[in-house]
């Protein structure tokens, strides 16, 4: 049940009709300036969305795979609910809550769970950008080499740091995220993302699968997700109490 639980936390995304993007070719005549200002001209503009994704994980020595309803306010509030309520989660920017009916027990605190099982510092927005396929650091904070790998565009910091070392491939049809990657080689950790494709809705270009692999020295975590039934910009609410009785989870 443990599994089920962390599946439930951590993933939101959207999607209405299934119109998968594709095609586009990439000029190798444009800077790391043009691509990145693409990206962030790109960058998706909706205000709620409510659904479904179904999401497999495995960690090398169970897997399971789950349906889980949705509901989001962009930049405010991300709400889970599994089959029959078993699992809810409700993270904000300030906050991460959830409660496990069958273990009867509940966390309540801040993104240090999260940052745990993805091997990397998160917070709201990284959570946020990581499920829209945006970069999940400012690419405008630094200055990036550019090449062209595999039909996307490759950026590498011209200055990489020593306990991080950062990848990410941009499609060349939306300049979306086709792969993000932080590593920290000391720790012998590596957070890996990468977008199998992505949809239009509404207008928006939006991520329809997602594969998270999450690596340290001692496990590896591969999460998959596939967006269904999503819709934009409807009304909204995250219906959520923890039970009364239930043990807290400690870090």
């Amino acid at each position: 049940m443990k599994s089920l639980l962390i599946l439930c936390i951590v993933f939101m995304a959207s999607c209405k009709s299934t119109k998968v993007v594709s095609g586009g070719s990439v000029d190798d005549k444009l800077p790391a300036k043009s691509v990145i200002r693409a990206h962030y001209q790109n960058e998706t503009k909706f205000k709620s969305l409510s659904g479904k994704v179904r999401i497999s994980y495995s960690d090398g020595d169970n897997a399971q795979n789950v349906s889980v309803s949705l509901r989001m306010e962009k930049d405010k509030a991300i709400w889970m609910s599994a089959p029959l309520g078993i699992v809810k989660a409700y993270i904000t920017p300030d906050r991460v809550s959830f409660y496990n009916k069958l273990e009867n027990e509940y966390f309540d605190g801040d993104f240090s769970y999260l940052s745990d099982l993805l091997g990397t510092d998160v917070d709201f927005s990284i959570l946020q950008n990581l499920l829209t396929g945006q970069a999940i650091v400012d690419l405008r904070e630094e200055k990036y080499g550019i090449d062209i790998s595999e039909d996307t565009y490759r950026l590498t910091p011209k200055m990489q740091e020593v306990l991080y070392k950062t990848l990410f491939s941009i499609e060349p049809k939306n300049f979306k995220m086709a792969l993000q990657q932080i590593a920290q080689p000391l720790e012998k950790r590596l957070l890996e993302i990468s977008y199998k494709n992505y949809q239009k809705i509404d207008n928006e270009i939006l991520p329809n699968e997602i594969i998270i692999r999450a690596i340290t020295k001692d496990s590896e975590n591969i999460i998959e997700l596939e967006f269904r039934n999503i819709e934009l910009n409807g009304a909204v609410n995250f219906p959520y109490s923890i039970p009364k009785g239930y043990k807290e989870i400690e870090l």
